[in-house]
C-alpha cells in the first residue's frame, strides 16, 4: 500500500471510529504525524486527498477540520466524475436515472408536505403556455430537483442530482427534435403531481418510470 494511501486509511479509521466527529479540528499535523507512524509529508498528501473529495476541510491560518460528512456535501464529487462522460454513456446515466427517480417519487408521495405539492404545482404553472426549450428543460430540473428534496432521503437525492446534469443536453436535443415533446412532458409531470398529492406512490412510481423511459426511449432511437 502507498504510503499516501496508509495515511488516508488511518485517517478515515478516526473518523468512522468517532475519534474524530463532523466538525471536529485535526490534530497538529507534527503530533498526528507521529501519533499515526506516519511522515509529515506523506500525511500532508492525505489531508489534501481528502479535502477534495469534501471530507477535510482546510482552512488556512486556523487549521484542518472534518466537514459536515452530509451526503450531499460528499456526493458533490459524483457530479464532478460524470461531466467527463461520453455521449454514448448518456444513455447508462439515463437507466440510473430510471432505477432511481421512480423510488424518490414514490417516497415523495408518503413524505412531501401539502406545502411541497403545491411548490410543485406552482413550478409547473410557472412554464406558462409556449414555453422555450430552454426554459422547459430548466422547468423540468426543477421538478424534479424537488421530488428528490422530497424524498426525504439525502443520500437519494444527491445521487439524483448529480445525474440531472449530464443528461440536460439530451432533454435539450428531445426538445428540439421530437414533436410533441414539451405537451408530452407537461401531461407526465401533471400525472405525478396528481399521484404524489392523492398519495398514492404506486402510481407516482408507474408515472415517473414512463417519464423517464420516454427520453432514453426517444435517445436510444436517435442515436
Amino acid at each position: 500500500m502507498a504510503l499516501t494511501d496508509e495515511a488516508i486509511d488511518k485517517i478515515k479509521g478516526m473518523i468512522t471510529s468517532g475519534e474524530l466527529r463532523p466538525g471536529d479540528r485535526l490534530p497538529r499535523e507534527a503530533d498526528l504525524a507521529e501519533r499515526l507512524g506516519l511522515s509529515r509529508n506523506s500525511l500532508r498528501e492525505a489531508v489534501k486527498a481528502l479535502s477534495l473529495i469534501r471530507v477535510l476541510d482546510v482552512r488556512q491560518g486556523d487549521g484542518t477540520y472534518v466537514t459536515s460528512l452530509e451526503p450531499a456535501l460528499l456526493l458533490d464529487a459524483l457530479s464532478f466524475v460524470v461531466d467527463f462522460h461520453r455521449d454514448d454513456t448518456v444513455l447508462q446515466l439515463l437507466e440510473v436515472r430510471r432505477i432511481l427517480e421512480p423510488a424518490a417519487t414514490a417516497l415523495a408521495a408518503t413524505r412531501m408536505t401539502d406545502a411541497d405539492v403545491a411548490g410543485l404545482r406552482a413550478v409547473l404553472d410557472a412554464l406558462g403556455d409556449a414555453p422555450g426549450v430552454e426554459a422547459l428543460v430548466a422547468n423540468d430540473l426543477e421538478f424534479h430537483r424537488l421530488i428528490a428534496a422530497g424524498s426525504g432521503n439525502a443520500v437519494l437525492c444527491a445521487l439524483i442530482d448529480g445525474l440531472s446534469g449530464p443528461t440536460t443536453r439530451a432533454r435539450i436535443w428531445r426538445g428540439l427534435t421530437q414533436e410533441g415533446a414539451a405537451a408530452r412532458t407537461r401531461e407526465q409531470h401533471q400525472a405525478i403531481v396528481g399521484a404524489i398529492a392523492s398519495r398514492r406512490p404506486d402510481l407516482a412510481r408507474s408515472w415517473a418510470a414512463i417519464h423517464v423511459a420516454g427520453v432514453e426511449e426517444w435517445l436510444r432511437r436517435a442515436l
